[in-house]
């Protein structure tokens, strides 16, 4: 018989889904703003949103660990209203002493000022999105900054003496060589901040780049040696590559993200927002997202309205969730780990992974559950076989 597992720790996503220009490649929930964003009331229906949660009573009473504002690009939105928003959650769920308060930030949106206004407004962790130092490539990617404004951004996290900076970098771009990638590495490298995601432009379904494949594109194996480099010049660096696409320097990790993979549960609130909350007892995971665009999120917010969808997990479907999050992690999983946050037996677990430990995919060392190096290039490959 499973033990009743202990309830995982609580995130909150909050997305903002307004951006000046949607990028070609970009398959996140994000709208351009052609006439303005109603940012007073959104901030509104975001807080009568995780009423809303809260009132259900998965989340009641449970302490809050971190927070991700996301988007869209969040740095179009005041640092007044981001504090009302701050501000609002504190005075609705208990937050833990120190707690990471991520914010999404683009170059070419921000006016450099704000960032002391977002620190002041509690933010201590703040993600560029810089994707690339290099004009052309920038430029291939639809971005609307150039280097400048890169380099301006950095030098303003930096002067706003946020507690961490993370630097979100592409590579696999058209056109882009060895030399470039590599160049773009060392950039951000230098730009010492504390935490690079470091990851691969793909095609995704439903984007512009998706229909039309931008010329130049590098192949299969070009690919692998571009990232494969990144990984080398990361590694010489210092930073830790801790996850598939992220690496920290000093220990300082994505604490939000972390619990994402080690299939922590997590809030969502905001038009498109995806949440999971594990409820005991009796012992539950339910998933639930929010409707994508966001007029129609402010018409809802507050009630069922907002929800697009609800679902329940168990059995196959938590296992597959939990091993699609957990083995993104280089050092895996703790095999007590999966009782706890799955409440199915280890005997189920072994069962399932018995073929791809024969077969040298999954190590099992210590107590813990990992990707070997060998597979780690083809963690697809590795989800598919568990399928």
């Amino acid at each position: 018989m499973s033990q009743m597992p202990l309830l995982p720790p609580l995130g909150l996503y909050i997305h903002l889904p307004w951006c000046v220009r949607k990028c070609p490649y970009c398959d996140f929930n994000s709208h351009e703003a052609r006439t303005g964003i109603p940012e007073a009331a959104y901030i509104e229906a975001l807080l009568a949103d995780l009423d809303f949660e809260l009132a259900g009573g998965w989340a009641r009473m449970r302490e809050l660990q971190s927070i991700f504002i996301g988007g869209g690009t969040p740095s179009l939105f005041s640092a007044e209203s981001i504090q009302r928003l701050l501000r609002g959650v504190r005075e609705r769920i208990s937050c833990v002493a120190g707690m990471e308060v991520t914010l999404e930030a683009n170059p070419g949106t921000l006016e450099h000022g704000r960032y002391l206004g977002y620190r002041q407004a509690g933010v201590n962790r703040l993600s560029i999105g810089v994707q690339s130092f290099q004009q052309d490539s920038l430029v291939r990617l639809g971005r609307i900054h150039g280097p400048e404004e890169v380099h301006a951004a950095i030098d303003s996290a930096r002067s706003a003496r946020f507690e961490s900076v993370n630097l979100d970098l592409m590579c696999g771009l058209p056109g882009q060589t060895l030399a470039m990638a590599g160049e773009d590495v060392r950039l951000a490298i230098d730009a010492a901040p504390d935490h690079i995601s470091y990851y691969q432009l793909t095609l995704e379904p439903n984007t512009p780049f998706h229909r039309q494949s931008p010329r130049a594109m590098p192949g299969e194996d070009a690919a692998a040696d571009l990232q494969a480099e990144g990984r080398r010049l990361l590694a010489a660096a210092g930073y830790r590559q801790y996850e598939v696409s992220a690496y920290a320097h000093n220990g300082r990790v994505c604490r939000h993200n972390l619990n994402y993979w080690q299939f922590g549960d997590y809030i969502g609130i905001g038009a498109g927002a995806h949440g999971k909350l594990t409820s005991a007892p009796p012992w539950q995971v339910r998933r639930r997202w929010r409707v994508k665009r966001p007029e129609e999120y402010l018409r809802g917010a507050g009630r069922r309205g907002a929800l697009s969808g609800e679902s329940r997990l168990d059995g196959a479907d938590l296992f597959i969730e939990f091993m699609m999050n957990t083995l993104r992690l280089k050092q895996g999983f703790a095999v007590a780990l999966f009782a706890e946050r799955t409440g199915l037996d280890e005997a189920y677990l072994w069962g399932r992974l018995a073929n791809l430990l024969e077969r040298g995919m999954l190590l099992h060392e210590a107590g813990t559950v990992r990707t070997s190096e060998a597979a780690w290039l083809f963690l697809d490959d590795v989800v598919g076989g568990l399928l």
